[in-house]
């Protein structure tokens, strides 16, 4: 485990290791997006005026390796709101070294300082390595996921 890693709220700061890592990750899953998507997204994620989501950077020695964005809302069948851990990408360069955890312990940690009840995330069946972490600290569901054709 890497123990350099720091895990800090976006900031403007941020934007250009961000743009990076998000289009790292948007290349895994074979998808891009518009120069006007990653302003718009990296604005609603560092806003103050924005609350429903927020995104969080880890950081090895003032470099971004990975980034993880949540959106936070209403559930039906509880009181309170609930955390969509919706993005979560570590550079391949840095897996296996604790830093994918670090960065959902970190969203842990947020639900609980917002009084949300939960979190909840998805990702491909083919996604082995993330499926690793995810089978250590979350619990795999039954549901599967529809979507508009």
């Amino acid at each position: 485990m890497n123990t350099n890693i720091k895990i800090e709220k976006l900031a403007e700061n941020h934007r250009d290791s961000w743009a990076k890592l998000w289009k790292q990750y948007l290349d895994f899953y074979k998808t891009a997006r518009s120069e006007k998507i990653y302003t718009i997204t990296f604005h609603r994620l560092v806003s103050t005026s924005f609350t429903d989501c927020e995104g969080f950077i880890a950081l090895d020695d003032g470099q971004g390796v990975g980034i993880v964005h949540c959106l936070y809302h209403i559930h039906l069948w509880q009181e309170k709101k609930i955390c969509y851990l919706q993005d979560l990408y570590v550079d391949r360069n840095c897996r296996k070294q604790g830093v994918g955890g670090k960065l959902i312990s970190r969203i842990y940690e947020r639900t609980d300082e917002l009084g949300l009840e939960g979190v909840y995330w998805t990702t491909q069946d083919f996604n082995m390595e993330a499926r690793k972490l995810y089978d250590k600290i979350g619990k795999l569901t039954p549901f599967i996921k529809y979507v508009k054709p």
